[in-house]
């Protein structure tokens, strides 16, 4: 039997660092926060910027804060289709050998040379609810989602254990989509027995 869990949509957006902000938005510039994530800490910004690839161009990406020692981008495949870029599945943070983008802002533009990425589906939790349900960092479940006639189970959930993590599993859009879900429904946890 599994455990009922929180789902999160994540659409596109952009994980930059200070000196990316300071060239797109102009020195010392300073993200203003819009809605506070669930996770602690983090947030939506009310800045936004513009990917450019080789193929097209998406407007009004949404940048997400605090700022990052890394910049990175997470995209949806069909977001890397209109870019015209190939990124790989990847946990955040992963970036080694990924492709790069243009990243424009009202103040100018940086060449990325990597940091691009589809983010591999992954469950946060805290330390105590690792030890509740069994599991480890690194481990990988299932998540089954019954959402009226598009049911399905999404394999290849990466647990991600962290003290200030809160319970949550996130997917991007292509995925939620794909099950009917929107933000804030509830998939079942299934997770492997142990040995």
């Amino acid at each position: 039997m599994g455990t009922r869990i929180a789902i999160a949509v994540s659409a596109r957006h952009a994980h930059l660092s200070q000196a990316t902000l300071d060239r797109v938005f102009g020195p010392g510039y300073e993200l203003r926060p819009r809605t506070w994530l669930s996770q602690t800490g983090q947030f939506a910004a009310q800045e936004t910027v513009t990917l450019v690839g080789p193929a097209g161009r998406i407007q009004n990406v949404r940048v997400m804060g605090p700022p990052r020692a890394r910049d990175q981008i997470e995209l949806s495949r069909t977001d890397e289709l209109t870019l015209g870029i190939e990124a790989p599945v990847r946990i955040s943070g992963d970036l080694a050998g990924t492709p790069g983008v243009v990243i424009e802002g009202p103040a100018g533009r940086v060449s990325l040379s990597s940091g691009v990425i589809s983010a591999r589906r992954h469950v946060h939790m805290s330390p105590q609810d690792a030890e509740r349900l069994g599991v480890q960092d690194g481990q990988t479940v299932q998540l089954k989602i019954d959402s009226n006639d598009r049911d399905l189970v999404f394999g290849d959930v990466t647990v991600r254990i962290a003290a200030d993590f809160r319970l949550e599993l996130h997917l991007d859009t292509d995925e939620a989509n794909a099950a009917g879900i929107t933000n804030g429904d509830c998939g079942e946890l299934l997770i492997p027995d142990r040995p």
